[in-house]
């Protein structure tokens, strides 16, 4: 799925009821006064405000996300609740338009599945921690290749695993990024989608650039 395709399937979702999430990475993530942190497919905010209350007046929390609807619609929310220390950027995350070496903490919720480009992703994520900054990752992963009739279909869209990859393959994607002593936090059964089966998990691990090399 490119990233117009990915734009178009969820501008329409902006002022929705349903939730986009399939974890739960910001309350696994253990956010500290002061720390800045980037919510990667932020849609309404709703982690990004958390976030902020988490970290404090000091800290920083930057929500990305593809459509400029979800952008629209939570920092409107924001500026509602007077939220003052977050910023919302409408980027590609193959490509996020944000400093490197700048967050502490890096999470997502069902995001990153999404993306054709994962290791691209991945190398996003390495760039943006700082050296020990860490990530929070709550995701799926699909028990086979998921096959090509579910790669546009909407149910399998919705439900977030229409662009999974076998667990191996996405391990192997963060070892490459950089990241290598990752740990599971949370994983689920495996459960029937469509022709094969998918899990959840969350998973997390610290940048340290003296490990890679």
């Amino acid at each position: 799925m490119n990233t117009s395709e990915i734009a178009g399937r969820y501008a329409v979702l902006a002022n929705d009821t349903c939730c986009l999430s399939c974890g739960g990475a910001a309350g696994k993530s253990e956010a500290r006064p002061d720390e800045v942190c980037i919510d990667l497919g932020s849609g309404r905010g709703t982690d990004v405000l958390r976030l902020a209350e988490e970290v404090g007046p000091k800290g920083f929390v930057y929500g990305i996300d593809i459509t400029d609807e979800m952008i629209r619609k939570a920092s409107t929310t924001a500026a509602k609740m007077g939220v003052e220390n977050v910023k919302f950027v409408q980027s590609d995350l193959e490509q996020i338009m944000l400093d490197s070496d700048i967050a502490d903490l890096v999470i997502s919720n069902c995001t990153l599945n999404h993306v054709s480009n994962k290791p691209k992703v991945w190398a996003e994520i390495y760039r943006l921690l700082k050296n020990g900054g860490r990530f929070v990752i709550s995701d799926i992963y699909s028990s086979d290749p998921v096959p090509e009739e579910y790669a546009l279909d909407p149910v399998a869209v919705a439900e977030c695993w229409a662009g999974s990859v076998t667990k191996a393959q996405y391990l192997e994607i963060i070892h490459s990024a950089g990241f290598k002593d990752f740990r599971i936090l949370e994983e689920s059964a495996p459960y029937p989608k469509g022709k094969i089966e998918v899990s959840s998990f969350t998973i997390t691990a610290r940048k340290d650039e003296y490990s890679c090399c």
